[in-house]
């Protein structure tokens, strides 16, 4: 299984890399071009590696002479320079340009035999749970307890190359909600270069649409096994559908094995990234949450090819 790398240096590089691929130098023609997005970027990548916020990032590139030195930082740039550029790299279709360059990076074959999908949660706030609990359920008779306390947060659902560990797509959104009717939409972020050949996922994925959606539309071979939704009224029964009659008849049990790794992805975001998110806005939380996909991707790249 791969690991992310620890040279910040050396990702740095990796991302100017990626992001010369995918983006024009500057945003405009009339731009100032003291910076270049290229730089930018790299710049939004080191502050997700190190785990820093916008100040950290732009102290730390001030510290290091080789960092700047590496991307050709000149100057180093003001903090909200780099807040701006976050704003106006990580919309969709730029963020989807640096996805597909990162799995080329690394797959230039772009065939990819088993994927997973999977969704997961992200804080929006640094404090426990626990401390949550404790502030919400203290002894105060002016005002009643809290059954449940932030039910709000931001929710990432990845598509992965089981091999690799490398993300193929990501939608980021707010939860709770369920994962059954949001197949398609991570569908669509698949890089139309890439071929899967099969997709793993869990029972919250279960339904007919998604299996015709996955076979028939695009080619890949399902394995979802049954359990969504209320337990039938006799559990030997066959379903309707021919292909969920198939998950229950012939349900392939040693590719299903393979969906633990996007269960391992989710967890190298969380350890290497946090598990809480800075922004306190839902753009500014999607934002964070697709620029932790690249920098995890680019992390990888380097960590494969070096």
């Amino acid at each position: 299984m791969a690991t992310t790398s620890k040279s910040p240096r050396k990702v740095l590089l990796v991302a100017h890399e990626a992001a010369r691929r995918s983006l024009p130098p500057y945003a405009h023609r009339f731009a100032p071009k003291k910076y270049t997005q290229w730089q930018l970027f790299a710049c939004l990548v080191l502050k997700v590696h190190q785990r820093l916020d916008y100040r950290g990032v732009a102290q730390l590139l001030a510290d290091s002479a080789d960092l700047r030195d590496g991307i050709g930082l000149a100057v180093v740039p003001h903090w909200t320079t780099i807040q701006q550029a976050a704003e106006r790299l990580l919309h969709s279709p730029q963020v989807q340009k640096l996805l597909d360059t990162t799995v080329v990076l690394l797959r230039p074959k772009r065939r990819v035999k088993h994927s997973a999908a999977d969704s997961t949660g992200f804080d929006t706030h640094h404090a426990s749970r626990y401390f949550i609990w404790r502030k919400d359920n203290q002894k105060d008779r002016n005002r009643p307890r809290k059954r449940v306390s932030y039910r709000k947060y931001g929710k990432l659902m990845v598509l992965v190359c089981c091999a690799s560990h490398l993300i193929l797509a990501a939608v980021a959104s707010a939860g709770p909600t369920p994962d059954i009717d949001q197949l398609a939409g991570l569908m669509g972020h698949v890089p139309p270069a890439v071929t899967i050949e099969r997709l793993v996922a869990d029972k919250g994925f279960d339904s007919a649409h998604n299996h015709r959606l996955l076979r028939e539309e695009h080619g890949i071979v399902s394995t979802i096994p049954l359990g969504h939704g209320r337990p039938a009224k006799d559990p030997d029964a066959l379903p309707a559908d021919p292909y969920r009659r198939l998950m229950k008849t012939r349900f392939n049990r040693r590719a299903y094995r393979r969906r633990a790794q996007v269960e391992t992805v989710m967890s190298m975001l969380k350890r290497n990234f946090g598990s809480c998110l800075r922004g306190r806005t839902y753009q500014s939380r999607r934002r964070d949450m697709l620029l932790m996909v690249l920098t995890h991707n680019i992390a990888i790249v380097f960590a494969i090819l070096a």
